[in-house]
């Protein structure tokens, strides 16, 4: 039964250098399509994407829990100058990017749980500049 056996690879501990061949060495050298994601100007949920412009203004990011039964929800607020359309394309870029749900509600976006951070980021790659508000 031992002769049936594969026998196994053995790694060398007298300090030879190991010869490894990577299966993805090909790969760096194959001409490969641009995807969704690696196009300037695409985002990949398909939403339109928004257009990064400097200087639009600041924006605070409040974390509130008051009136939801003590549930956490991330409120941006302080939006100057831009339309519905274009603060739910926000919200549906910030809700894919938290994995949380949300909505606009009048003059702000809610996202749901304590996502300020991952929000911030989004907002400052829309060329807003977010500050963190209240506690």
């Amino acid at each position: 039964m031992g002769e049936a056996m594969k026998e196994k690879k053995r790694i060398s501990t007298s300090g030879e250098p190991i010869v490894w061949t990577s299966p993805f060495a090909a790969l760096k050298n194959a001409a490969l399509p641009l995807t969704l994601e690696m196009q300037p100007g695409a985002s990949p949920s398909g939403v339109p994407a928004i257009a990064p412009k400097k200087n639009r203004g600041r924006v605070d990011i409040i974390r509130q829990t008051a009136h939801r039964g003590g549930k956490t929800v991330t409120v941006v607020t302080g939006f100057a100058g831009i339309g519905l359309a274009e603060k739910e394309a926000l919200a549906k870029e910030m809700q894919k990017a938290c994995g949380a749900g949300g909505t606009v509600k009048e003059e702000r976006i809610e996202i749901q749980g304590d996502q300020r951070e991952a929000v911030a980021r989004i907002l400052t790659i829309a060329g807003f500049r977010p500050v963190f508000a209240g506690g």
